[in-house]
């Protein structure tokens, strides 16, 4: 079989901050790839259309071997690399009193890794547990001897 192997999408110099995507890579880790796909589909932040071609990529590429099933991939590992700067250098925009303020345009490269979910063997079913002092008699109260009396 397959175990051990893993499949990997890049996305380099995507348009769009390490940190923005990195929100998005922390929600679909670990997760399988139909429900990361899906939570992608309707997550609103601009990072998630980026992450959702790049999972299908991965996909893509683990269904070239045909011994991996395409339903049993999960999201091994995603990651938001921090890039270079867009043209590598700062822009600048007008401030005031004939001052230059700089802003960076940053880019970020954007990584997933599939792998197939190992054959896990299922567990010996475990006998019941007896619940600690089930077999006993609950204690009754003892009555007062001089309302008893009276």
């Amino acid at each position: 079989m397959s175990e051990g192997r893993e499949f990997s999408a890049k996305h380099r110099f995507a348009r769009i901050t390490a940190r923005k995507a990195g929100r998005i890579a922390t929600m679909i880790r670990g997760r399988s790839v139909n429900e990361a796909l899906e939570l992608l589909a309707f997550t609103p932040n601009r990072g998630a259309t980026f992450y959702m071609k790049v999972v299908k990529s991965a996909v893509a590429n683990a269904s070239l071997v045909e011994e991996v099933n395409v339903n049993r991939l999960y999201i091994s590992d995603a990651r938001a690399d921090v890039g270079p700067l867009l043209n590598n250098r700062m822009r600048f925009r007008p401030g005031p009193q004939g001052r230059a303020m700089p802003f960076a345009k940053r880019l970020s490269h954007l990584t997933i890794k599939v792998r197939e979910v190992e054959e896990e063997p299922e567990p010996a079913p475990k006998a019941p547990r007896k619940q600690k002092g089930a077999t006993k008699a609950p204690k009754q109260k003892a009555t007062n001897p001089k309302a008893a009396k009276a």
